[in-house]
């Protein structure tokens, strides 16, 4: 923050109603930098200076935060609190070191040298993270795969490799801060330094700014990334790829991507953990005789032998045929067989079956609540 956030009205400057909406500020800022740009008036120092005043405005009306925060400073400066020629405590308008300290501390900026707040530096700024979804099919999930996913968020301009500057151009010098990246704030013995507003610490700035990105080296878009799924990942889980966030302002890192996992039903298996359950029908005599029957599991087809006397319901459990993962090992594969009813019976067919119904031990018939 300095001196001009009290002084100037940098809504004026760019010409456009302290409630105008980014889009608007931007159009109005492209607008007087084409009119008062040093290559369209060479030689015209006024022009030069006009240049700097609409760059500096739109370096502040253009960032949400560091807008708010110059918002707030001009409130509390036309409410009594604001610089004037002269006064006590070394600041002007009789501007006290405590009220600097609310002042500042409320804007969240260097309040802790005066009883409140936290000093913001110049350093590096880490991206935010970004977020997406992907969906993925049971065995995609299991056998792990490589997904593309869409992701909308900020990232470098395409057309500066976000560098800000509109190709062709150079980087200048900071005319605020000659290059120091920070700006004294005060007067005195308590004169501060603080993030200087124009080049947000660099020390350079750009003559001309990129037409893409408006000269913030970075521009809103999809972009497909990417994403190794490891095999087993589970339905909800969410898989973190490092750097592919947004990217980071004065030589940050970028943040990270977290992708959220949706996984798909499968038409014979369930998952519970790493296990697989599956019911497999089998007929009455292959129940009662016991018999040897095919499963199927996730990679082809093994044999499961039925004792004689099964019930319906019975769960089996076949050894290393569930789901792999790299942490809990190999799952199990849960095979219940389940007695199918025949809907539909020949004449041959059911006097057996009368016949074996005759021949039901009574205590059977009794247990299942069944009488002649």
């Amino acid at each position: 923050m300095d001196r001009e956030w009290f002084e100037k009205d940098f809504y004026a400057t760019l010409g456009v109603p302290k409630t105008a909406s980014a889009r608007e500020i931007k159009k109005a800022y492209r607008k007087l930098a084409q009119q008062y740009h040093p290559d369209a008036n060479p030689g015209n120092t006024d022009a030069e200076e006009k240049f700097k005043e609409v760059s500096h405005a739109y370096s502040v009306l253009s960032d949400e935060e560091t807008r708010k925060q110059y918002d707030q400073a001009k409130e509390l400066y036309a409410s009594g609190g604001g610089f004037g020629p002269g006064g006590p405590g070394g600041f002007p308008g009789g501007f006290q070191a405590g009220d600097l300290g609310d002042l500042l501390g409320g804007l969240g900026g260097l309040g802790d040298l005066f009883g409140g707040g936290t000093r913001r530096g110049a350093g590096p700024i880490p991206g935010e993270h970004l977020y997406s979804t992907v969906n993925l099919a049971f065995t995609e999930a299991v056998t792990g795969t490589t997904a593309t996913v869409a992701v909308d968020g900020a990232s470098v301009c395409r057309t500066c490799s976000g560098s800000g500057a509109e190709p062709g151009t150079t980087m200048a010098v900071c005319p605020l801060c000659n290059g120091s990246g920070s700006v004294a704030l005060g007067q005195g013995m308590f004169s501060i330094s603080q993030t200087c507003d124009v080049c947000h610490g660099t020390g350079r700035t750009v003559s001309t700014p990129c037409h893409t990105c408006g000269g913030r080296g970075t521009e809103q878009r999809v972009r497909s990334i990417k994403v190794r799924i490891p095999a087993g990942v589970k339905n909800g889980a969410t898989i973190r790829v490092p750097g592919k966030g947004a990217p980071g302002r004065n030589g940050g890192p970028p943040g990270d991507l977290h992708v959220r996992v949706h996984v798909g039903r499968h038409p014979l298996f369930t998952r519970r953990k790493n296990d697989l359950r599956i019911t497999v029908p089998v007929t009455f005599t292959e129940a009662a005789l016991g018999a040897d029957i095919t499963v199927p599991t996730l990679d082809g087809r093994v044999t499961l032998r039925i004792p004689p006397g099964s019930d319906s319901g019975k769960t089996f459990r076949i050894k290393g045929k569930g789901v792999a993962s790299a942490r809990k090992g190999v799952g199990d594969l849960l095979a219940t067989i389940e007695v199918a009813v025949p809907t539909e019976l020949d004449d041959e067919t059911r006097q057996l079956l009368e016949q074996l119904k005759q021949r039901e031990p009574e205590d059977v018939r009794a247990h299942l609540g069944v009488t002649s």
